[in-house]
């Protein structure tokens, strides 16, 4: 189990080093950025994720895939995501996947991605802000959205207090796993 984890975080890291090193800004999102928060809180928290999620901007998508190919990875544009893969018979839930600043990313979400001016650096990754991941996880409320929400919400990186923080349209779902985090 330590090798697939280790696997995901040298990916990360090659993936976030080539865009750093290229000086194209991004931000380490999704399942990668739920456990650097909740890491900082209670490492025994933590919760494996496969994939690797960047927030980065579409003007720079052309650049992007050319320093990522150059860095090993193969792109590919499948079912409305882009996303590069670490060989060409890589499956898509072990690829880096790319997220739009500013963008929807499904038509059906109520709120658009967060801009990349909301992050921090983090043992040398550029990390979304909590307040954007809370927002950018309620909107997407998958199954394992919820689930990282209430990873946040047990180790207290969440409470009440957000009912006011993130849109009216997201309160609802925020206050429904806080009434009922067992499910």
């Amino acid at each position: 189990m330590s090798e697939a984890i280790d696997a995901v975080r040298r990916r990360l890291e090659r993936a976030a080093g080539a865009l750093s090193e290229a000086e194209l800004a991004y931000a380490v999102v999704g399942g990668n950025a739920v456990a650097a928060w909740v890491t900082k809180v209670d490492r025994a928290a933590v919760r494996f994720t496969q994939d690797v999620d960047l927030l980065v901007q579409r003007h720079d998508l052309e650049r992007i895939r050319r320093v990522m190919e150059n860095a090993g990875f193969s792109y590919r544009h499948a079912k409305g995501l882009d996303l590069f893969l670490e060989s060409p018979d890589a499956k898509a839930r072990d690829a880096v996947h790319l997220v739009f600043a500013g963008e929807k990313v499904r038509p059906d979400h109520l709120t658009a991605a967060p801009g990349l001016d909301k992050t921090q650096l983090d043992q040398g990754l550029n990390i979304v802000s909590l307040d954007a991941l809370v927002e950018m996880k309620l909107n997407s409320y998958r199954r394992k959205d919820q689930v990282h929400l209430l990873d946040m919400i047990g180790v207290g990186l969440i409470d009440r207090s957000w009912l006011d923080r993130v849109p009216t349209a997201l309160s609802d779902r925020l206050r429904e796993l806080l009434d009922d985090p067992e499910g």
